[in-house]
């Protein structure tokens, strides 16, 4: 038998034994690669069970299983009759889930959405990195959004993944900009009040109140987050509630303020720059506070644009309350001068004094404002004429301490005690101690002449001239001013200033020989029997200021009106600001003989920004 090369012979024993030889290696070879691919599974199996275990399973879970946040409806404000100052309204509002893509694949996400909504991209990343990219939580990226914008978002969903459009309850003011430095406004959290907020469990976009009562009362307003555990599909469709924990809404809170009264004020004030405050002399509540030019705090609701926020910064210092912003008292502080003379017994109730066109005190000319003098007169007719040489001597005699321990007992100088106080200037109480240190420089003769007047360092707030009216009218209780309504006896809101009643009657009986012989004799009423002082302030070279605070019933107050006048110049006190002072008195006495009922109009549920 011939045998060809290629074919294997049975009789070759070595060439049998090198074929074996391959069989054996491949059998070896192909074992290797079996437990090479079984080492890269059993890596890769490990490394995504155990490595990345945690967040796999969360993916997983979440494909089916999502964790919704309800922010929780703010608490709203009141006024005294249960007319409603602030409440929430039904708008839509972005926010993104951060895990519901990995961190690698945010960026484009986030570019496009930001060129949507009008908000920073890298405003978005921060908020999304301040929450964490493996969070279950919705993180608020926008302010309120148009209906508009509510259908582009939803016509570009599939380009959006992890961005939620959800209804929430937003900020409403019913009464546009009526108290708005009284209400303030909300906004968002920034990233130092985040850090500082997070451990009571404020979140990234969370909105806080920024200003005014909203401030000061968010612990009250503000409720806790609740949500929804639900079961979706693969195109995201709730199929099932698992579990659910309702927000729980903020606490109402009512206020001081008599909203009919605060409308009226506003329209008295109009567009003149200044302030008005009427309180109720007896504890201190604040039943208007009116400070213009003013904002309309529904702004803040929704996006503000970068013009919007320029004009409204160059509207001059709309964000200022002037009510508790501090001037020259001017006149209005001679109640302050007659209290020291009497109190320290360097001058009787009937003592009187030459006047003049001017006193010179070390060749300075310190005149009286008619430029004449008003003859011999004494407290009474001085008060009404607000005579400067009066108590300019007056105010030398007593002395600039017993001048300042006066004007500190009716509150000068501090802090008013109402809540919104990181919104008010407590002022200045000047002597010789206070201008060594501030000033560098003794104090002189001319400097108490000033002072007796309400002029030079004097500063003081339209709050604390009302307590030192309201001190005069209650019977010479100082009273705590305070916007939260409680229903307190009066007592618990004042403390005795221990005038004795002889120079309580003659302080009472000065302020009313105001409106009968004095500079506000012209707007004298046999309806409503008031008291009160005029004031006109230098503010060189700009024009005069212009005060009139006043009391009404003259024998049972109820109510006590300051006005400032910002720069008003014609006339003064008793041209300006008189007249606005006793309209508002007016306006309080038609408006208590109306029903007590609130009158609410509805409350809009479409976000119209």
């Amino acid at each position: 038998m011939t045998f060809t090369k290629r074919q294997i012979s049975p009789f070759n024993p070595t060439e049998n034994t090198r074929t074996m030889g391959k069989g054996i290696r491949a059998a070896v070879l192909f074992l290797l690669s079996v437990l090479v691919l079984m080492g890269i599974l059993g890596g890769r199996l490990f490394y995504l069970q155990v490595v990345e275990g945690d967040r796999n399973q969360q993916l997983a879970e979440n494909n089916r299983i999502r964790l919704i946040a309800k922010p929780p409806e703010r608490g709203r404000l009141f006024d005294r009759k249960g007319n409603i100052l602030a409440s929430s309204r039904l708008a839509h509002v972005v926010y993104l889930w951060p895990i519901a893509q990995p961190k690698d694949k945010w960026e484009p996400t986030i570019n496009r959405l930001a060129q949507l909504i009008g908000v920073s991209a890298q405003t978005i990343t921060d908020k999304l990195e301040q929450e964490g990219y493996n969070s279950p939580n919705l993180v608020r990226v926008s302010a309120a959004i148009s209906p508009k914008l509510v259908t582009v978002l939803s016509e570009r969903s599939l380009e959006l993944t992890g961005v939620k459009v959800e209804p929430e309850a937003v900020r409403y003011y019913p009464n546009g900009d009526v108290a708005a430095h009284v209400l303030g406004y909300t906004g968002e959290l920034t990233a130092k009040e985040l850090s500082r907020l997070r451990e009571k469990g404020y979140r990234p976009g969370d909105l806080i109140g920024k200003s005014g009562v909203e401030y000061v009362f968010e612990s009250q307003l503000r409720g806790e987050w609740g949500g929804q555990q639900v079961e979706v599909d693969a195109f995201g469709k709730v199929l099932r509630i698992l579990g659910q924990k309702p927000p729980k809404a903020g606490n109402a809170v009512k206020m001081t303020i008599d909203l009919d009264l605060q409308k009226a004020v506003e329209k008295i004030l109009g567009k003149q720059q200044g302030g008005i405050v009427a309180m109720n002399p007896n504890n201190g509540e604040v039943l208007a506070m009116v400070s213009h030019p003013a904002f309309d705090p529904n702004l803040f609701s929704g996006k503000i644009s970068e013009a919007t926020w320029k004009r409204l910064q160059e509207k001059d210092h709309p964000f200022v309350n002037r009510v508790l912003q501090v001037y020259p008292p001017a006149s209005t502080f001679k109640v302050v001068t007659m209290t020291a003379a009497l109190e320290t017994k360097k001058f009787g109730t009937n003592d009187v004094l030459a006047t003049y066109p001017y006193l010179d005190i070390g060749g300075f000319q310190f005149w009286d404002h008619n430029k004449a003098g008003f003859g011999t007169i004494g407290f009474y007719e001085a008060m009404a004429y607000s005579s400067n040489t009066f108590f300019g001597q007056v105010g030398m005699r007593v002395g600039e301490k017993d001048l300042a321990v006066w004007a500190r007992k009716y509150g000068y100088g501090e802090y008013s005690g109402l809540e919104i106080r990181e919104e008010e200037t407590k002022g200045t109480v000047p002597d010789a101690e206070w201008k060594q240190k501030v000033v560098g420089e003794p104090w002189y003769v001319g400097n108490t002449l000033n002072m007796s007047v309400g002029q030079g360092d004097v500063q003081a707030n339209l709050v604390q001239v009302s307590m030192m009216t309201s001190a005069v009218g209650n019977g010479g209780f100082k009273i705590r001013p305070h916007f939260l309504l409680e229903n307190n006896d009066a007592k618990e809101w004042r403390q005795s200033l221990n005038i004795s009643p002889t120079n309580l009657v003659a302080l009472q009986k000065s302020l009313r020989s105001v409106f009968d012989i004095g500079t506000a004799s012209a707007l004298n009423s046999e309806e409503i029997v008031m008291a009160g002082k005029s004031g006109t302030a230098q503010d060189p070279p700009r024009l005069n200021h212009a005060w009139f605070t006043v009391y009404a019933p003259y024998e049972n107050p109820e109510i006590v009106v300051t006005v400032f006048a910002e720069n008003a110049g014609g006339g003064g006190g008793s041209a300006v600001a008189a007249p606005l002072a006793v309209q508002t008195i007016e306006a309080y006495m038609k408006i208590k003989k109306m029903p007590n009922s609130p009158k609410n109009p509805p409350v809009p549920t479409v976000n119209a920004n």
